[in-house]
């Protein structure tokens, strides 16, 4: 089974199954899950290496940077805010 193909799905679904997943605990139980139900006999030193592979990845694209008003989404600019 080649690990790299089964990070690039998760990857590319990621913005699916970890919508709204801000905290990297939180992404990496998600992943462990999406691991589990789509390649339940990997491995357990192959499904960290996943995971581990993968929350590099999710970081280097700044996944959890646009979350929750991080740097990428605008939060609004409120110095103008009408009372």
């Amino acid at each position: 089974m080649e690990l790299r193909a089964i990070v690039s799905a998760i990857c590319d679904q990621a913005d699916d199954f970890l919508a709204g997943v801000t905290k990297r605990d939180e992404a990496r139980a998600g992943i462990a899950e999406w691991l589990t139900m789509n390649h339940p006999k990997l491995a357990p030193a192959d499904k960290k290496a996943v995971i581990d592979q993968t929350m590099r990845i999710l970081d280097h694209e700044g996944f959890f940077e646009a979350e929750a008003g991080g740097p990428g989404e605008d939060a609004g600019d409120f110095t103008a805010a009408e009372e």
